[in-house]
């Protein structure tokens, strides 16, 4: 039993030894590549800063808005007004026809153009249907969001005052009108966004997934490095006495764990400090996600990369993956509407579930239990990457030993095939 015990303890002394030198290894390999030290410092440490400087006016207010009526009734000027009041609106002046309402868009003096046709007063006396229509300046997507929010503002109050009128003329009271009008009070209230914010809806969403493209691109740059330097990235070097490859996948993998640890606490959580994002998570429930967000995608990047050969690839897929994972986290569009393929797509990526936890808890105040579904999925998806990274070096530690009988089975069946074609024409 004695020699049991010590044969076990021998083994795990030579597996730390040799995780622990595997580490050294990989940290000093990544402190001396300027690549990966550029994607870690400037993509991330500085990219958060960046994106929230860029969106540090969340809400766009008073855009310069031009009138082109040509209802030229009450109802038309009292909306005019009304809009007007908005916080999001600022009209800025009447044009006589869209033609010159165009140019003044045309030359940025204005940022919208708001449009009431000449049968707007007669549809609405007639009790028909009447619209009037907003064009707005989309070169940036806060002049649509702010001219609609506020004209819709006016829209939805204007529908009940007409709808009280209207009954009003049919002999009810006010108070029957109103009822009428509205049969159920209810209050608006947005807890998470007050403000509608374009900075917290966007953020929140983005601030996770540049952890995880940072980390796969840096890893991916080490990785092309080696193979382009004919060096294999997944076995062990011949100093370390120990064979198997959970050594290089932990060893190599606690080196990019650490790191990208400090970097998504300053991402998460000292980030929204600076610029004032709602923060309604505890520290330690952020903590806990961050731990499983981390290790998740750790494993994710070890087994991807393991597909790039040459450095530079990475960023090509990076520029492709980026925007079109953003939108797999359903920050902007419900995943019960995603097309199935996309739907099981996205289950690929740490990124979807970490992003919606990290929306829960950092933004709506949910803790652990509520975000549970996407902690189990974080989880499993570690547990599934963690085999696969595994599985992946030991192919490639397989393919690079038997290398030379593998060329020489490829080199026969060539032959073979240039043989049989030659009988064939013969």
């Amino acid at each position: 039993m004695k020699k049991i015990f010590t044969g076990i303890g021998a083994k795990i002394s030579d597996w730390l030894r040799d995780t622990i030198g595997i580490f050294n290894a990989e940290l000093k390999s990544v402190l001396h590549d300027e690549g990966v030290m550029v994607i870690l410092i400037i993509a991330g440490f500085c990219y958060p800063l960046l994106y929230n400087i860029i969106y540090s006016h969340g809400t766009l207010d008073d855009i310069r808005v031009v009138v082109v009526d040509d209802s030229h009734s009450t109802e038309s000027r009292r909306l005019t007004r009304e809009m007007d009041a908005t916080r999001e609106i600022e009209i800025i002046g009447e044009c006589m026809n869209m033609e010159e309402a165009k140019l003044l868009m045309q030359k940025r003096k204005a940022n919208g153009i708001v449009y009431f046709p000449s049968d707007f007063n007669i549809q609405l006396n007639n009790y028909r249907t009447a619209t009037f229509s907003v064009y707005a300046d989309m070169s940036s997507f806060l002049y649509f969001k702010s001219l609609l929010m506020g004209a819709n503002f006016v829209m939805l109050h204007n529908v009940r005052s007409l709808q009280i009128e209207h009954y009003s003329e049919f002999g009810m009271t006010g108070k029957e009108a109103s009822l009428v009008a509205q049969p159920i009070l209810y209050q608006e209230n947005n807890p998470f966004n007050p403000t509608f914010s374009y900075s917290i809806f966007l953020i929140s969403a983005i601030l996770l997934l540049i952890v995880q493209q940072c980390m796969f691109i840096a890893m991916s740059i080490s990785v092309g490095t080696k193979r382009e330097q004919n060096k294999n990235f997944s076995s062990l070097s011949e100093e370390f006495s120990g064979k198997g490859v959970t050594r290089v996948v932990f060893g190599r993998g606690a080196v990019y764990w650490l790191i990208f640890m400090v970097i998504s606490i300053y991402i998460s959580y000292i980030v929204p400090h600076i610029f004032g994002f709602p923060q309604r998570g505890t520290f330690w429930n952020l903590y806990v996600l961050i731990i499983l967000f981390v290790t998740d995608c750790v494993f994710f990047s070890m087994v991807w990369s393991s597909f790039i050969m040459k450095r530079e690839a990475v960023f090509i897929l990076f520029m492709f993956m980026s925007p079109v994972l953003l939108f797999l986290t359903g920050f902007s569009w419900p995943v019960t509407a995603f097309p199935p393929f996309w739907k099981y797509f996205s289950y690929l990526f740490p990124s979807t579930f970490g992003c919606k936890a990290f929306i829960d808890i950092n933004t709506a105040g949910a803790d652990l239990m509520a975000v549970q579904p996407q902690i189990h999925a974080l989880v499993i998806q570690t547990i599934g990457y963690s085999i696969l990274a595994c599985c992946s070096m030991y192919i490639e530690n397989f393919v690079l030993k038997y290398k030379g009988n593998i060329d020489k089975v490829k080199k026969n069946i060539e032959n073979m095939v240039i043989i049989r074609g030659q009988d064939i024409d013969d």
